[in-house]
């Protein structure tokens, strides 16, 4: 039986963090979470678009949606955020990772990161990072961190992971969504070393219908590259159905730590959660341990 968003369990009591809330597999998500009567906060850059997506929200009938500004492009704004939520709620019960940016120009961070790196890894590892204290001890605590079928031909670029050199928009979108699937194994992995009560999943949506594929044709004026999405636009599916392998991630019963959730279809396209593979890099606890450190290097810095 294909698992859907009516499986998911009643999640009255809980209280969960989704990044990107404002459009596309965010706010997919916070539909599903507030309909299971979830208090969810809204993560999101523009307070403009975020009191929108709480109005939508809100006249379909659902409610307990909090705001929560966040800028994962300034580590300062992540600090702020975080100690936002400590000081407001005092705990969390599930954080999911979900906002991204996908193959802008060059562009970088407020700390000099190159954009696709710093917001979609190292702005969600130190997110993470920051509110994994108030998560410890909570009933069925999750992290679920959003990847992307990217992973499989990213790699990382270890001399150069700020991209300073012969920038590639795909490939450095790549390599911030392979370093996704790396950050939540390892993460995983470091939760269990230590005992931890708190669960760390990925997830990827397959091909979803949102707003990255359009901002980034856009952004990139490439006519050859706006023919190949148009000719695999019967492929998508809608943000709803993409958010299910994220939504099954952070809810399912028989979700385990360590696990990552696709698409069943298709070679991971469309269809319904179910896990599937990650990129073989992610596999490997060594190259994990030494994206860590880099990263909580860059983070510090």
């Amino acid at each position: 039986m294909a698992w859907t968003a009516d499986d998911i369990p009643s999640q009255e009591g809980r209280l969960a963090l989704v990044t990107g809330a404002n459009s596309g597999l965010g706010l997919a998500t916070i539909q599903a979470l507030a309909a299971r009567q979830a208090t969810v906060i809204l993560a999101c850059r523009s307070s403009r678009k975020a009191e929108a997506a709480q109005q939508q929200l809100q006249d379909q009938g659902l409610s307990r949606l909090e705001l929560l500004e966040l800028d994962l492009a300034d580590l300062s704004s992540v600090k702020r955020a975080a100690e936002s939520v400590r000081d407001r709620y005092g705990h969390l019960d599930l954080l999911i990772n979900n906002a991204g940016v996908m193959a802008p120009p060059r562009r970088t961070t407020v700390q000099g990161h190159e954009l696709q790196f710093g917001v979609n890894h190292l702005g969600h590892q130190a997110l993470t990072q920051a509110l994994l204290p108030l998560m410890e001890n909570r009933p069925d605590a999750r992290v679920v961190t959003v990847t992307s079928g990217a992973q499989y031909f990213g790699r990382i670029h270890w001399d150069d992971p700020n991209w300073e050199q012969r920038y590639e928009r795909y490939g450095a979108y790549g390599q911030s969504k392979l370093a996704n699937v790396m950050f939540a194994l390892e993460l995983d992995a470091r939760l269990r070393q230590r005992s931890s009560t708190i669960r760390s999943l990925a997830a990827h949506p397959g091909l979803a219908r949102t707003q990255l594929q359009p901002t980034a044709i856009a952004s990139g004026g490439n006519g050859a590259e706006a023919l190949v999405y148009r000719l695999m636009d019967p492929l998508f599916q809608s943000a709803a159905m993409g958010a299910l392998p994220q939504l099954h991630a952070a809810t399912a019963p028989s979700a385990q730590g360590g696990e990552h959730y696709g698409p069943n279809r298709l070679g991971g396209l469309r269809g319904h959660p179910s896990r599937c593979r990650v990129a073989p890099t992610a596999n490997n606890p060594v190259e994990r341990e030494r994206l860590w450190n880099l990263s909580e290097q860059l983070i510090g810095a």
